[in-house]
């Protein structure tokens, strides 16, 4: 993944710098856009992962199609790819690229780029057709840590149609749930004034004489508190220590170091996870009975603190971090797990981010309830 991030960022100062002297489409073609499919694993110089010009014909429509780019993975077409010149705009051309999706059943995303700025689609509105707005849109003029994760997705045999079309619908329900906050917080909407004070007064009757007063209140303490989160989110809380490790660490630094072994460091990402899974079991346990554990080799999250109840066991002392989970996994696990887009080997399950645990919840109830099952432990406990 390290290595990924530094291609796109190289390719991010590339594009600034290249992107006004592209004036025609094909220039673009081959100065902006075949280079991110090479970043991306799809070699231009290979057309068993990259096509141009291939046929996409919609049967009563229109003859002789062709789409500028089609993604190959194991010989099947993944992705559409149609191209303007990096002076074109992009907001007229949707409905052409349309018709090579809707033309072709088998290919699950479309992009529409001019080199600069690439827009996503699928088909989560009805099968087979494309949507009309795009569910992923970056702009390499300002390409944030978030885009990068992103796009790890479309890398070279990471494409699954399942995985992907979930991971379109998060992205455009975050969408309109942003939007919908932001017009709440911008313009302050008597219903919203309504769920807060029966949550904050529940014993005050909310008369608009009631409302009245405390929208303006309202207003002012949104943007405190929004205030306060900008400075936590600049400002990390200190990391939770464990049972079985200290710290003497300054405050803040996020990392723990074990005071009997140097060779345990408990990291941020596992203090990450750590908080994540108690946050996720929060409704059926309480936080004394899942606290965490480090040794030299992985890092783990046990029930009622007894060392052969762990709930999962993650290991960032790799090329790429894996959660490991008590139970064994099922067909039902190994589905949410390709649904969630992450890669499993074994009993190892990829987790580039300790925030990407949220998106197996399924597994960690699992887990807990596993643990839980006294039956489970009746032989060989080592309690």
């Amino acid at each position: 993944m390290e290595q990924f991030t530094d291609r796109l960022r190289a390719h991010a100062d590339h594009v600034a710098n290249m992107a006004s002297h592209c004036d025609t489409e094909e220039t673009t073609k081959q100065a902006l856009i075949l280079p991110l499919l090479d970043a991306l694993g799809y070699s231009p110089y290979d057309p068993t992962k990259v096509k141009a010009e291939y046929k996409a014909d919609l049967p009563g429509v229109k003859k002789d199609e062709r789409v500028d780019y089609v993604l190959f993975s194991d010989s099947h077409p993944v992705m559409f790819i149609e191209a303007k010149s990096a002076n074109v705009k992009l907001n007229s051309h949707a409905p052409q690229l349309a018709r090579y999706f809707n033309a072709t059943p088998g290919v699950c995303i479309a992009a529409l780029t001019n080199g600069q700025e690439w827009k996503f689609f699928t088909d989560l509105q009805r099968e087979n057709l494309m949507d009309e707005e795009p569910f992923f849109t970056v702009d390499f003029s300002d390409l944030q840590e978030s885009h990068i994760k992103e796009l790890s997705r479309f890398r070279y045999g990471s494409i699954r149609a399942e995985a992907l079309r979930s991971f379109a619908e998060d992205l455009t329900y975050m969408a309109k749930f942003k939007d919908v906050l932001e017009g709440c917080l911008r313009d302050i909407d008597p219903d919203f004034v309504r769920f807060v004070a029966s949550k904050a007064a529940p014993n005050v009757r909310l008369t608009q004489r009631a409302l009245d007063t405390f929208t303006p209140l309202l207003k002012r303490a949104v943007a405190e508190a929004m205030s306060d989160l900008v400075r936590g989110s600049l400002n990390p809380p200190a990391a939770i220590p464990s049972p079985a490790s200290t710290s003497d660490e300054p405050v803040g630094t996020g990392v723990i170091v074990d005071p009997t072994n140097s060779k345990i460091v408990t990291t941020a990402d596992e203090v990450r996870i750590f908080d994540v899974a108690r946050r996720l079991l929060s409704n059926k346990v309480t936080e004394e009975d899942i606290t965490m554990k480090d040794t030299e080799s992985y890092f783990s999250i046990l029930y009622q603190g007894k060392n052969n109840r762990w709930l999962l066991r993650y290991n960032v002392n790799r090329k790429r971090p894996i959660v490991q989970f008590i139970m064994p996994l099922n067909d039902r696990h190994k589905e949410e797990i390709a649904r969630a887009g992450l890669e499993l080997s074994g009993e190892n399950i990829s987790l580039d981010a300790p925030d990407d645990l949220m998106r197996i919840t399924g597994l960690l109830h699992d887990a807990l309830t596993f643990c839980q099952d006294d039956n489970n432990f009746k032989r060989g406990s080592s309690e």
